[in-house]
């Protein structure tokens, strides 16, 4: 009832899908911070200056920056009118065009993001706690492919973490995936960059081959350890990993499964608590490094996916 990228063909691709440079209010060049990307071992990276009138509605062009195993997606965060508690939505776009037109008069948060996704681009609430969204918000934002559920910059601020959110949208019906991101601007007072990312599945590193992947939700999110896989078979979901202390299986009911120790690097987990609604995996490592995979549903949609 789920499509689990594990063992899909390709391998995983490492890469940020929010990052802004100097085209808007990120301290360093595009070209720097590619570099930075690519030199801590990253495979692709979507550069999202943010498209604001005061920036000139920037898609930075990174398409130069492409090297051979580095790959960039064209992209940007977007800004309209307004949500329940802030002036303006924050929204992910990987995949733009570099002639996405600006705001247009009176265009909303959610028509601007339709506009994104009609275009090619994968959409993602961007860092809904810090944004404070509501579900009311987020279930406007109709257009969106995934919840940014966590945000490496607006941890400092202690709301990093946007899964609760996310679960009540997916016990709302809402098909949406999960993605974790820097949000790095290399400002001085900001924390280090590299610390949240995607393992995209794909056959190769092409942005197209990307960007599918994406949209069909096949990539995990980590901030240290690795999912190796992660399996679902006769009520069981099976999880090997890098070594790890505590492995989670959460989802659209309270509670949890958990199995903690030293080092572990497989177990197995009963699904029966979220009987057909959705279950997902957490692994945490001994240096509090986290891994996520997407929603794994346990039943098919009752009218085909429903989206934010």
């Amino acid at each position: 009832m789920t499509d689990l990228p594990f063992s899909r063909p390709g391998r995983f691709w490492r890469g940020n899908l929010h990052t802004h440079s100097d085209r808007s209010d990120g301290a360093l060049s595009p070209e720097e911070t590619v570099r930075r990307y690519r030199d801590a071992g990253y495979d692709f990276l979507a550069l999202t200056d943010h498209f604001r009138a005061e920036y000139g509605f920037p898609v930075t062009d990174t398409r130069p920056l492409r090297t051979p195993g580095f790959t960039t997606l064209l992209g940007a965060e977007l800004h309209a009118p307004r949500t329940e508690a802030g002036p303006s939505w924050h929204i992910g776009a990987a995949g733009l065009p570099l002639n996405f037109a600006p705001l247009a008069p009176g265009e909303s948060g959610p028509q601007l993001a339709r506009r994104a996704r009609e275009a090619g681009a994968f959409i993602g609430m961007a860092h809904p706690s810090a944004s404070l969204l509501t579900a009311s918000d987020a279930e406007s934002l109709d257009a969106a492919h995934a919840v940014e559920v966590y945000n490496a910059l607006s941890a400092r601020e202690h709301r990093g973490d946007s899964w609760h959110l996310t679960d009540v949208l997916l016990n709302r019906g809402h098909r949406l995936a999960a993605y974790g991101a820097d949000d790095a601007h290399f400002q001085p007072q900001d924390p280090p960059a590299c610390a949240a990312w995607v393992q995209v599945r794909a056959e190769s590193l092409e942005p197209e081959q990307l960007l599918a992947a994406l949209k069909a939700g096949h990539f995990y999110s980590s901030t240290g350890p690795e999912l190796h896989d992660v399996e679902l078979a006769d009520g069981m979901v099976s999880v090997r990993c890098s070594p790890v202390r505590k492995v989670l299986l959460t989802g659209g009911a309270p509670g949890a499964q958990v199995v903690q120790g030293e080092s572990l690097t497989e177990c197995a987990l009963p699904v029966a608590m979220f009987r057909d609604g959705f279950c997902r995996v957490t692994v945490e490592d001994a240096a509090g490094g986290r891994a996520w995979s997407n929603p794994i549903h346990l039943s098919p949609p009752a009218s085909g996916p429903v989206e934010a």
